[in-house]
């Protein structure tokens, strides 16, 4: 059963394959980068681990750069061909290795890699908060189902400003006005 609260000490931002080549056959791209972004630089904010994958870089291309500027420093890449991310031994073990139990996934598409390594996810346990503002697949019926498949395996739904305070709690934490201007 999932907490259904964010809780900055506990949570890890699970960014998946934000790659120019697969965010230009979304149709929501733009957004999804503008959102990703906004969890990026709040991770960096809060101090919160953030893991990113790329699939296939060498043939899709790397994390897109506007995005990676935004990344906290410590942020790890993996490079990957699987759907599932956990099925990436090193960035498996690295989650694990962390001990933090709550999970903060966006990325792309949402009925393949987001869906597949969120069940992943809740099979080993953790706690998996879908950013679904920041999730898109190039179909709006397979990111629609890709969704409620996630949700009826136990994750739940969220957006960038449902997490973003969340992990704040109340506007006296000393990086709410920080925080809070990333989405104004």
């Amino acid at each position: 059963m999932t907490s259904n609260i964010l809780n900055s000490e506990n949570s890890v931002l699970l960014i998946i394959d934000i790659q120019p080549r697969l965010l230009a056959a979304q149709p929501k791209g733009e957004k999804i980068l503008k959102n990703t972004k906004k969890l990026a630089a709040a991770a960096r904010l809060l101090n919160i681990k953030t893991i990113v994958t790329e699939q296939y870089p060498q043939g899709l291309g790397v994390t897109d750069e506007t995005l990676s500027v935004e990344l906290p420093s410590d942020t790890k890449t993996f490079e990957k061909k699987c759907f599932n991310c956990l099925e990436q031994p090193e960035l498996k073990e690295y989650l694990t290795a962390l001990g933090k139990k709550q999970i903060i996934l966006c990325g792309v598409e949402t009925h393949i890699c987001v869906h597949q390594t969120a069940a992943a996810l809740i099979n080993e346990g953790f706690e998996v908060h879908i950013i679904e503002d920041a999730c898109g697949s190039r179909d709006k019926f397979e990111h629609k189902l890709g969704l409620k498949r996630m949700m009826n395996d136990g994750a739940s739904p969220s957006s960038v400003e449902i997490a973003l305070f969340e992990l704040l709690k109340n506007a006296s934490h000393p990086k709410f006005k920080e925080v809070q201007s990333l989405i104004k």
